[in-house]
Parts: structure tokens; C-alpha cells; sequence
């Protein structure tokens, strides 16, 4: 089942500021969404031998306006999708969406597409040629749910994909 995002989550823009005011975003959330790591070694850590990810939608579509332009590519062109929840004890705490144009799916890239349940950032920080870009933030609501999302392109070998995760407030529960 694909996210559902709050029309105000979808219309409002990704805020690019470095540095990121304290009163833009509190404590415990900043921690999290200003965090240049892996998000799934710090989901890993948080809770040792609890974190899964399942998988709730991935497949060729098109991407959402901010998307290709994030991207730099047509709004037409076709780009694979892959929507994760990403849980502790069965228990969502993230939930993503990773956008990766086809030129991307190329070479060692290709893999990208065989992710299944294992986490996409393994992938990425293992990646010998991986860059990051600034991290983009937002608040809204995801599946009736208030949270904060960001956002930053990877670029492996050259090639972009796009990442947004978005911090539920059961992150907030979790107990080693």
C-alpha cells in the first residue's frame, strides 16, 4: 500500500537551511533529522537485533513534481519507487521513499532493484563512490500521523536517487 501524504505534507516546500534554526526544529527531532549518517545503523543501534524493513510499495511510475525537480529530470520521465516501513519489534518508526530515475539503475546500481527487505541504507553508506547531498526538511502529516520528513539526493558513481524519510512520533517510544 503506497503513503498517503496530507495535502498540505504534498504542497508545502523541502526547507534547505544550513544551519537549521533551534526554533525550527526542537530537540528530540533534530537529532534525527539533521543526522548525516545511516539512519538504519542508528535504528540498528537504538534497539540491537529488533530493526526490520518491509517493503509496501515498489514499482516504475512517474515522480511527483518536487521530486523531478530535486532530481533534475522530466516529471515524465519513469522512475523506480520503493516505500518502506522502517520498524522496531514490529513497531513502525519510519517510513520512506526512496525515487531512483532508470538511468540510475545501471551497473552495480542495478542491484537497487533486488533490495526486497534489506535496508536501502546498507546499501548507500556501503557504496564505495556514495554522496550526499544538504538535507532538506519538512512537517506534515503521513498516514494521519504528524511528523517531520527530509530529504537528500545520493549519488552513487555519479548517479542520482532520491531518499525522504519521514519521523513518526513512535521513534519517540522506543526502549532498548
Amino acid at each position: 500500500m503506497p503513503l498517503t501524504f496530507s495535502t498540505a505534507l504534498s504542497q508545502q516546500a523541502w526547507l534547505d537551511l544550513s544551519p537549521m534554526p533551534h526554533s525550527l526544529v526542537a530537540r528530540p527531532w533534530r537529532a534525527w533529522l539533521l543526522d548525516k549518517g545511516s539512519l538504519t545503523q542508528n535504528l540498528k543501534d537504538l534497539s540491537p537485533g529488533h530493526f526490520d524493513v518491509r517493503v509496501t510499495h515498489s514499482g516504475f511510475t512517474r515522480p511527483s513534481l518536487s521530486e523531478a525537480r530535486a532530481l533534475g529530470i522530466a516529471v515524465r520521465q519513469m522512475v523506480y519507487v520503493r516505500e518502506v516501513q522502517l520498524r522496531i519489534r514490529q513497531r513502525v518508526v519510519v517510513v520512506a521513499r526512496s525515487v531512483i530515475p532508470r538511468s540510475t539503475l545501471s551497473g552495480a546500481e542495478r542491484q537497487l532493484l533486488r533490495l526486497h527487505n534489506k535496508p536501502l541504507g546498507e546499501f548507500l553508506f556501503g557504496h564505495k563512490h556514495m554522496w550526499r547531498s544538504r538535507i532538506e526538511v519538512k512537517k506534515g502529516r503521513v498516514n494521519q500521523q504528524p511528523v517531520w520528513g527530509r530529504r537528500s539526493i545520493f549519488k552513487l558513481s555519479g548517479k542520482p536517487l532520491l531518499v525522504s524519510e519521514y519521523f513518526l512520533p513512535s521513534l519517540l517510544e522506543v526502549r532498548p
